[in-house]
């Protein structure tokens, strides 16, 4: 019956990620933003739901560990693993100026992840909080960004074009299309949790550990929405939404999933597998994640372009890193 249940979370996962992909762009278009905002806010907030979720009711049931590997897990799958995928099939161009504040914000919430991590040995209230905080500051500056070049945009097109003004005020709200993005979310994150529950169930069968649970079975299973919109997203041809998504997923991962975890219910860093005596989390699990992260975000920003190299080299990170998780079983 597991895996039964399984199968079904796996098919509302692809149907419904196709809806919110086809959502997003109507509403992207609607309000004339560009795709990769649109990833990076709507689009990413909704596809770690099952993230957020997940963490949150496992850390307030005293499960720490897989809220932590949860997290962290999700952030080396979207990047290793899904925008690996996009970067081998469809390599393209991509504007610096669209991704810079998203990659920013996320290697300075990562930098103050590591402090709690490693200093503080775990995420406290406050760390929780901070992190959340980090969000809330993420959504007003993105939305100023894109209303300054929305309001140049229009000025521009007023003096050259007064009737293409006047289209812009016509534009009608797209409600049907953000009913169903709503609509998309929730399955999703319904069709996760079904999935990671009775992958869970499953798993535990064979006795492996909580903690490699959450960071390999439970970050594959939350990390299904951005691979399906990855998919989708590509064969749509919005290759651009999927990368925006990525990025804004993996930072959504530090301040909301770990953030929203900890204010429920602080919970420290798992400390069973260790490496020379020294915790696994701290020489291979946040290593990984910022190495994996720095691959896909430092050649893009510098070339303005996603190449296939960077797709292979992630690939090959994701296999190695899901080795070493289960031979430390």
């Amino acid at each position: 019956m597991e895996f039964v249940k399984l199968l079904i979370g796996l098919v509302l996962l692809i149907k419904f990620a196709d809806f919110f992909v086809d959502a997003s762009v109507d509403i992207a278009k609607s309000f004339k933003i560009s795709e990769i905002v649109i990833g990076a806010t709507i689009v990413a907030i909704g596809t770690t739901l099952p993230e957020t979720m997940v963490s949150s009711v496992s850390a307030f049931k005293g499960h720490g560990d897989i809220a932590y590997g949860n997290a962290l897990g999700s952030i080396i799958c979207n990047t290793s693993l899904i925008s690996a995928i996009t970067m081998i099939f469809r390599p393209g161009e991509v504007k610096r100026c669209e991704i810079k504040v998203p990659v920013l914000f996320f290697f300075l919430s990562f930098a103050l992840y590591v402090v709690y991590a490693i200093c503080f040995k775990g995420f406290s209230r406050l760390g929780g909080v901070s992190l959340f905080a980090i969000f809330i500051i993420y959504i007003f500056v993105i939305v100023k960004v894109q209303s300054k070049s929305k309001v140049a945009e229009d000025f521009d097109n007023a003096i050259t074009k007064k009737e293409d003004l006047m289209d812009k005020a016509s534009i009608q709200f797209p409600f049907k299309s953000i009913i169903i993005l709503i609509i998309s979310s929730a399955v999703i994150a319904f069709s996760s949790n079904l999935l990671v529950d009775n992958g869970i169930i499953i798993a535990r069968r064979f006795g492996v550990p909580e903690s490699v649970i959450g960071i390999t079975l439970i970050a594959l299973g939350t990390s299904l929405p951005e691979l399906t919109t990855a998919i989708t997203s590509l064969v749509k041809g919005h290759s651009n939404l999927s990368i925006g998504n990525i990025i804004g997923a993996n930072f959504y991962n530090i301040v909301n999933v770990t953030g929203i975890a900890a204010i429920l219910n602080p919970f420290s860093i798992p400390a069973e597998n260790k490496i020379f005596g020294i915790n696994s989390s701290y020489v291979v699990d946040i290593p990984t994640a910022l190495v994996v992260m720095l691959i896909l975000c430092m050649p893009t920003l510098i070339y303005k372009k996603t190449k296939r190299w960077q797709g292979l080299l992630l690939l090959i990170i994701y296999i190695a890193f899901i080795v070493y998780q289960v031979k430390s079983v």
